[in-house]
């Protein structure tokens, strides 16, 4: 139901705040550097450089999870007992960046809390409040326990819980809605409960949020809308959104305004989480091997960027950026100059529920082109951008009447490094080699596990999990299976979830959820294998060659018909993606701005493939065995593989390439060459 609009008098006051992000990884040089002086971002100082060295020459990793005291750890590593470094080191150290300037530190929270009169008394009243009702709730947990009924009640309790926090305020409300995917930290059952905190928060009233609105614009509001819905369309735990029509223009947008006076509550909540974490740093580390400070500060730092608009603004225009060539996926536009600190005005979605595969399939959209086309821009997210949409539910995903898949709210996004997606990369290699040891060395590069944690003990308990998802064949393999698994494993070693990884499994098992709505005999793998295949074998990043001759390498064993399949696999992504696949009414007109590539392009990876074989002695040894494998030639096999690529191979292209980098791989050859001849000697 939609009102039209009343004056409400207000006034301006609306800033912005710049944000630094330096060292994400999700563009080339050249773009990064753009996007770096478009946002102000700032380059890593000597002396965030320092503590970053410092960091990693720290012999302790203290960030890893409580565990279960059934299931102790018996190899626990001492380092874990040392003195904890610090923990916004630890978040540099895992990420791989170092970020010099940022919204949260424990010390500025504590400077903002203190600088007014009376924070004191504010703080005690509030310490009280909050250890009086989470007091009320533990001595019901423990009085479950002594008469032993505490198995039966938990359905009571977990919703006890839910209401208990949403009583508390916004800042516990986001505590709930983080513990929903933290299963390092709480069971199940109790999961399943706060997720319904994801989207049931009550609204707060229309008239404080349309005064917020002017005061942030500073116009009246029906000077810049002729139309705004009387009730809410969306609440969350910081903001709630309204539908409205443009006077100007006639267009529609969406308003996302913030809970008023939400920022104080939020600053004096962390600093009481904060000091309650440092005060029982100790006793966790000893008792549970948990750094409960690096927990508070992995929620603090991403609480606080949620509350500033404009940080939601940019997250917008890298998601149009990453996505601008795409004819798959629609990312709503950010109208700048009606948005600011507490209101982010966006371009309405009309779009379909993809929970309502009826309306889908009425709207002539192709259901399994849909999944083909949600899925791969997930993976794109995710191991192309280092940009990962963090809140994919329902309500944030829509299916657009030309086939496209449409995500709104950017306020929660997961940053991956350069850095940490190649060592994802690493880890999918290593489990399509089988190789289960690298892989938990993986776990420890991406901060799953401590630093000098021995890893043997995971190894079996690593291959269980992924021999029994994948014994049944790929094309039953699904996430949640392999999660349910790994939240087991949690509980009896030291394992940690990273923030930002607990954002991409939450958002994987939502968006599986979502396609498992849609078809129910929905494959994963069948859809991701031929965008990871294509990717591997186009990708413009040179280390990616080095993981492809691992992949292409099992025990010694050139795998001849890996490559074919890879190359199959990926011929059948480029030839899905060259148009939507969800696109099945002939009605329908792809955008002439939409230009894909139609041919598998190899011309990079040949280049590369050519200059490691000249340059690297250890992979030119290992091609030529396998030509000449169980002493015959395998020119049957080669021949195989030409005929499947023949019709993408530009000879040309591949010829002027090679010879722009002729000069340099000379130089390296003759250095590689010299260095061999050195050695020998």
């Amino acid at each position: 139901m939609e009102v039209f609009i009343a004056h409400l008098p207000g006034s301006v006051d609306a800033y912005h705040r710049r944000r630094s992000f330096f060292g994400r990884g999700l563009y080339p040089a050249s773009r990064h550097r753009r996007f770096s002086e478009k946002r102000g971002m700032i380059p890593s100082t000597p002396n965030c450089a320092r503590r970053s060295m410092r960091a990693m020459a720290a012999s302790t990793e203290s960030a890893i999870a409580p565990r279960s005291r059934e299931a102790p750890w018996s190899q626990r590593s001492n380092a874990v007992l040392e003195t904890p470094r610090d923990a916004m080191e630890q978040l540099d150290l895992e990420r791989g960046v170092c970020i010099p300037f940022r919204k949260y530190t424990p010390e500025a929270v504590r400077n903002k809390v203190l600088e007014s009169r009376g924070a004191i008394l504010s703080l005690i009243g509030r310490g009280v409040e909050i250890v009086w009702n989470l007091g009320l709730y533990w001595s019901a947990l423990t009085y479950d326990c002594l008469v032993g009924r505490d198995e039966e009640v938990v359905p009571y309790r977990a919703r006890q819980l839910r209401n208990l926090l949403c009583d508390l305020g916004p800042s516990f409300i986001k505590a709930g809605q983080v513990l929903a995917n933290r299963p390092d930290i709480i069971r199940e059952d109790y999961m399943n409960e706060l997720c319904i905190l994801q989207d049931d928060v009550p609204p707060f009233p229309n008239q404080v949020a349309f005064s917020i609105i002017e005061e942030e614009l500073g116009k009246p509001l029906e000077i810049i809308f002729s139309r705004i819905s009387s009730q809410t369309i969306a609440a969350a735990s910081l903001g709630q959104v309204y539908r409205a029509t443009l006077r100007e223009t006639g267009e529609d947008v969406a308003i996302k305004v913030l809970r008023p006076g939400i920022e104080p509550i939020i600053y004096r909540d962390l600093f009481l989480f904060r000091t309650l974490a440092s005060f029982l740093n100790g006793i966790s580390l000893q008792k549970l091997g948990c750094n409960a400070e690096l927990i508070v500060d992995e929620f603090g730092e991403k609480l606080l960027e949620e509350l500033d608009y404009t940080l939601e603004a940019r997250n917008i225009e890298d998601f149009l950026e990453n996505f601008k060539d795409d004819p798959t996926v629609k990312i709503p536009r950010v109208y700048k100059q009606l948005s600011g600190y507490r209101v982010i005005v966006m371009e309405w979605i009309d779009g379909i529920r993809c929970t309502n595969p009826q309306a889908i399939k009425q709207a002539g959209i192709d259901v399994n082109g849909f999944l083909t086309v949600g899925v791969s821009a997930a993976l794109r997210q995710l191991l192309e951008f280092g940009l990962f949409h963090g809140d994919p539910h329902p309500e944030n995903i829509f299916a657009m009447r030309d086939g496209r898949i449409a995500y709104v709210d950017f306020g929660n996004v997961a940053v991956l490094s350069q850095q940490n997606k190649q060592i994802l990369i690493d880890a999918v290699v290593h489990a399509v080699n089988e190789d289960y040891v690298e892989m938990a060395n993986d776990f420890t590069r991406l901060g799953f596990l401590a630093n000098g944690t021995d890893v043997s003990p995971i190894v079996p308990a690593l291959e269980a999990i992924w021999q029994n998802s994948a014994g049944k064949g790929l094309s039953d393999f699904n996430f949640r299976s392999v999660t349910g698994k790994f939240n087991q494993l949690v509980y009896q070693y030291p394992i940690r979830i990273p923030e930002r990884f607990a954002l991409v499994i939450r958002s994987l098992l939502t968006q599986e959820g979502i396609c498992f709505t849609l078809k129910p005999d929905f494959k994963f793998l069948e859809v991701a294998y031929p965008y990871v295949a294509k990717r591997l074998l186009t990708d413009p990043n040179p280390a990616l060659r080095e993981r492809l001759i691992q992949v292409l390498f099992k025990d010694g064993v050139f795998q001849w018909k890996r490559l074919e399949n890879l190359i199959i696999l990926a011929k059948e992504n480029v030839a899905k993606m060259n148009s939507n696949p969800a696109i099945k009414a002939k009605s329908i007109q792809r955008s002439n701005s939409w230009h894909v590539k139609s041919k598998l392009d190899l011309t990079d990876t040949i280049k590369d493939g050519a200059k490691m074989f000249l340059i690297d002695a250890g992979i030119r040894r290992q091609l030529i065995m396998a030509l000449t494998e169980d002493s015959k030639l395998h020119i049957q096999e080669l021949i195989d593989v030409y005929r499947l690529v023949e019709d993408e191979i530009d000879i040309s292209s591949i010829a002027v390439k090679f010879l722009q980098d002729f000069p340099s791989v000379t130089r390296d050859f003759l250095l590689s060459w010299s260095e061999s001849m050195l050695s020998n000697r």
